[in-house]
């Protein structure tokens, strides 16, 4: 049995409050240190471009490439790199891609107008964004799971031009990354990762085209690059550790939930796994579970580090208690192991993704469910969501004004134009005035 220290705490203790905020501390903001990294990496790869690319690749990640143009892997090696996985692997692929967009066809959004009585027409142009940017992680795991994720939505909202950036450390990547790219339809890959790959989205290269948006995790570089890059094109969110909250009535199978606390744990040391329950014997089964199923576990040395420094089991008073820590934390990840979870769910109002019942295990809607996994962490699910489809559109605003509508509205923006002493706005609604 590997040693393990599980964190205990009771809503009803008198520093619960300090102790929960000690616990949810996280730091999004790299230190200066990173950033002054950070800037230096991106200025250097706007000013020197490709150069740049292939020497702190082939610096950061160990990689042998000779010339800039070895950095991108061709089409047909995606496609051979899908031929050459297994059955299983490919049919598993595929079947995950079908459902992210199956899901993902119900969000995309159309244009709309209407007409007003005297000819006016109103409404929005939805449109797709030329060209996206997806970063994929390639450090202490590779994610073909995030390939779809983040391009699949992308496919369905219609955008012309998908880049994918992935590094390769050591000159080595799992083929079921470049397998998935290959299904998810990626229309260029580049071998760069870490702050340089953002910068050459962002900015452009000799070789890597410039992007409208970002999407897609990272480390810590990662994400105080595309901090830096915002403005000059867009990205999907700031993200943080993985996070899980478990809601549990105490009846769900122990090991069960401490898999599924787990099951985030795995992904770094920075990783959070919370469970809220009010049925103390129930927490000392899940923490007898921890110790029995961590040496079973090839990462345990991780999931050990993020269960003793972020993770914990907290005794709460009753399930209204749990739902109110809940919003509170405003969790990624939300399960709600409870024997109807429906009745609860009109209750909870911050998570990323909200699992429901003891049969679905968060590690699900990482893969196959459907719903997209890059999702808001770090609280920030309180004001954003999940990405999706409208991650890709653009909204334009459509005013068609008839010749009586442009006469009557003409008096209403003349008054509130002179009274912002904005003559010129006024004088040029006033022209359109009829006598």
């Amino acid at each position: 049995m590997q040693w393990l220290k599980v964190n205990r705490l009771d809503t009803q203790q008198a520093n619960f409050e300090a102790k929960l905020s000690q616990l949810l501390g996280w730091e999004s903001v790299s230190d200066q240190r990173i950033q002054q990294t950070v800037a230096d990496i991106i200025e250097r790869v706007k000013v020197q471009g490709d150069t740049a690319l292939l020497q702190l690749t082939n610096q950061l990640d160990r990689t042998p490439f000779k010339s800039a143009s070895e950095l991108e892997i061709p089409q047909h090696k995606l496609q051979q790199a899908l031929a050459d996985i297994t059955d299983e692997e490919r049919e598993a692929l595929q079947t995950a891609a079908d459902r992210i967009h199956t899901y993902h066809q119900h969000q995309k959004q159309d244009s709309w107008s209407y007409v007003e009585a005297d000819g006016t027409l109103l409404g929005q142009q939805v449109t797709a964004m030329d060209r996206v940017g997806i970063y994929v992680p390639g450090g202490k795991a590779s994610y073909p799971s995030s390939v779809l994720m983040n391009a699949i939505p992308a496919k369905v909202a219609g955008v012309k031009e998908i880049i994918m950036t992935v590094p390769l450390p050591n000159g080595i990547v799992n083929p079921l990354v470049l397998a998935a790219a290959a299904i998810a339809g990626v229309d260029r890959v580049f071998a760069v990762g870490g702050a340089q790959a953002i910068a050459a989205l962002a900015y452009g290269t000799a070789m890597v085209p410039k992007v409208d948006k970002i999407v897609g995790p990272g480390n810590i570089y990662v994400a105080t690059a595309k901090r830096a890059v915002f403005g000059t094109c867009g990205i999907d969110m700031i993200a943080g550790p993985s996070e899980i909250l478990v809601i549990c009535d105490g009846q769900t199978n122990p090991d069960w939930v401490a898999m599924d606390l787990f099951s985030q744990a795995e992904h770094d040391e920075q990783a959070q796994s919370i469970l809220l329950c009010p049925d103390k014997d129930y927490l000392d089964q899940v923490e007898a579970s921890f110790k029995a199923l961590l040496p079973t576990l090839e990462r345990s040395s991780i999931i050990k580090a993020s269960i003793e420094d972020r993770g914990a089991l907290i005794l709460v008073a009753d399930m209204q208690e749990a739902i109110d820590i809940a919003n509170r934390i405003a969790p990624e990840h939300l399960e709600l192991s409870v024997a109807d979870p429906e009745a609860m769910l009109p209750k909870i109002r911050h998570a990323g993704a909200i699992f429901m019942g003891r049969h679905t295990a968060e590690a699900l809607g990482d893969y196959c469910a459907g719903p997209n996994h890059v999702l808001p962490t770090s609280g920030t699910a309180r004001f954003s969501s999940p990405l999706g489809v409208y991650d890709f559109q653009k909204r334009s605003s459509l005013i068609m004004f008839s010749e009586q509508g442009a006469s009557e509205m003409g008096k209403v923006a003349s008054v509130l134009a002179r009274g912002e002493s904005l003559t010129a706005h006024a004088r040029s609604a006033e022209y359109r005035i009829l006598d």
